[in-house]
């Protein structure tokens, strides 16, 4: 059984691994443009969604990410793909996790459980970056070994044979 640290660590040196996979394999350059998935577009989307929730203009966020003006401009209008690398500045930028941003680049899968649980952690301001990926990571880990559990508990049920009627009839 391995210990909560244990698997924490296991769990970021996977996350690492295809982070560094996915920054190898994406580019963006302006001849990729015609060819941007719907992936760019909808992280675009929601960067400039989370942009304007926090009320930060275009300059100042591509300023505080290490970005220039017109290269966020086309992030968030889809016509490029950011790295995992401008992702995760972007993330600083805006003041959220950068786990967010790669579930919304396609980079992560997406978290399973409750999404308003999931919304609370990231949302908790009194928890720092690492505390809220422990945790979610934690919670994650919860909810899959208990439905495991259970999807267990029902085949096990579903395979147990009917039980047979006990013949209640006595010899005379």
């Amino acid at each position: 059984m391995q210990t909560p640290g244990e698997f924490v660590r296991e769990q970021v040196t996977t996350v690492r691994s295809t982070v560094d996979r996915v920054t190898g394999s994406v580019t963006g350059s302006v001849a990729d443009a015609p060819s941007v998935s719907a992936v760019s577009s909808q992280v675009g989307e929601f960067i400039r969604e989370q942009r304007s929730a926090a009320r930060v203009s275009l300059r100042e966020l591509a300023r505080t990410a290490g970005v220039s003006n017109p290269y966020l401009s086309q992030v968030e209008r889809g016509l490029r793909k950011p790295s995992a690398e401008i992702l995760a500045s972007i993330a600083r930028g805006l003041k959220i996790s950068a786990e967010t941003l790669y579930e919304q680049a396609g980079i992560l899968d997406r978290r399973s459980g409750n999404p308003d649980t999931v919304a609370a952690i990231r949302s908790d301001d009194a928890l720092s970056e690492r505390h809220k990926a422990v945790l979610l990571e934690l919670y994650e880990t919860y909810v899959r070994e208990h439905r495991t559990v259970a999807q267990t508990a029902a085949v096990q049920t579903s395979s147990q044979p009917a039980a047979q009627p006990s013949n209640s009839k006595e010899s005379a």
